[in-house]
């Protein structure tokens, strides 16, 4: 296979020596990938501190004294602009308030029913009045879905309150009490977004990688003649084949490495950058070296299968165009079974889905994130695509022995 070496080192040469091919490939998507999730969490933390400090316009009908006393000692006017109306204010500037409401002038509209408190007062069995408290708020409105929350919490203390001025003991409200311990591997909830994140981007990512490497490499070279004047040296047929693959598998595994290793860090930085909204799924990001080592084979066996798969489509392609088409519904199948995996309910799944080109991987990428990738499920993986990957490696070698296919008779 001396014709093979021949073949591999050409292909390197040409794009190793391409300084912008270099930059393409391996330097600007791990610029891309950091400074994308670097951005979104900081724009994240910024939109959440913006709505967190947010002074909300609260305008409050038939508010009675105690709610004042309430609302007072919770500081609530700090954090909202609160305007108290009586019933005929609102009566006549109602349609004016839901119209400000609907285009986001104002967070929240609360309505007492008349004499509130007199009401609760007077109550003595079942079956005598109880007052109401209408709230209106814009569920679509970041301010004032949060201005809601904020107000629940005071009229929560309010209501205890009342309850308090009745029954005196609030004890008696209180049949048992409740402690609530979290029992969690630490791993898979540390990691709960990476693992929902990570083998989708890692399946779509790495077939663009190979994708922009392969179609080149041979419907390129086949377009422009090249490949036939190839074809027609001493160098043998399966060692052109050899050479085309191997040399497309590294350029692609270097491409998926700086992938992996960016996405790592990128969410990682996105984790820190969002500092106290990142409670679950950003914390502690790690792989240890077993993991490294595992997640590497199995990106490996998902670029020699990508390669394959676009070695062929490429080759029984006449020029770029179609083999850019080709591969496209190939592209939109990869871009589903990695998707796939992001809506997993957390059930076990049977050993034999991890057998699933793609698909497996994936799975295997969720459970290596959240530590529980077992030594079946792995091997599973690995060997399913691998099968696959050698019975379409075989292809390529007949359709490169092929007169027809290859000088597009």
């Amino acid at each position: 296979m001396k014709g093979a070496g021949i073949i591999v080192r050409k292909e390197l040469k040409r794009v190793f020596g391409d300084r912008k091919l270099v930059f393409s490939l391996f330097i600007l998507p791990a610029i891309l990938m950091i400074g994308i999730y670097s951005l979104m969490g900081n724009l994240i933390k910024s939109m959440e501190t913006d709505i967190t400090e947010h002074i909300s316009e609260v305008y409050i009908v038939n508010s009675e004294e105690g709610f004042k006393q309430t609302a007072k000692a919770m500081k609530y006017e700090d954090g909202a602009n609160v305007i108290y109306m009586t019933e005929s204010d609102y009566a006549a500037q109602k349609a004016d308030l839901e119209d400000r409401m609907l285009n986001g002038n104002i967070e929240l509209i609360v309505v007492f029913d008349k004499n509130f408190e007199s009401t609760i007062a007077s109550y003595s069995k079942a079956g005598d009045p109880i007052p109401e408290v209408k709230v209106f708020y814009n569920s679509a409105e970041n301010y004032s879905s949060q201005a809601y929350n904020v107000f629940s919490g005071v009229l929560s203390a309010y209501r205890t309150s009342l309850l308090a001025q009745r029954l005196g003991d609030l004890e008696q409200l209180n049949v048992f009490t409740q402690s609530d311990s979290r029992i969690v591997k630490e791993a898979k909830a540390n990691n709960q977004f990476i693992s929902m994140m990570l083998p989708y981007l890692i399946t779509m990512l790495l077939f663009a990688g190979a994708m922009s490497v392969g179609v080149d490499a041979i419907a390129g070279e086949k377009e422009r003649g090249t490949l036939a004047s190839m074809l027609l040296s001493p160098v043998s047929r399966d060692s052109i084949v050899v050479g085309k693959l191997v040399s497309m598998a590294i350029l692609s595994s270097l491409s998926a490495i700086v992938y992996a290793v960016s996405m790592i860090v990128a969410m990682s930085v996105m984790g820190s950058s969002m500092g106290e909204l990142a409670e679950s799924g950003f914390g502690n990001v790690s792989f240890g070296p077993s993991q490294c080592l595992m997640l590497l084979a199995i990106m490996l066996v998902m670029v020699y299968l990508y390669v394959a798969i676009i070695g062929l489509l490429a080759v029984l392609a006449k020029d770029t165009k179609t083999a850019s088409t080709y591969i496209s519904p190939v592209y939109i199948v990869v871009i589903i079974a990695g998707m796939i995996t992001m809506f997993n309910s957390g059930k076990a799944l049977p050993t034999y889905r991890y057998c699933i080109p793609v698909y497996g991987n994936a799975l295997a990428i969720a459970d290596l994130c959240s530590n529980e990738l077992t030594a079946t499920n792995f091997l599973a993986s690995l060997g399913g695509t691998l099968l696959v990957a050698v019975i379409i490696t075989f292809a390529v070698g007949r359709a490169f022995n092929s007169e027809k296919i290859m000088f597009n008779a």
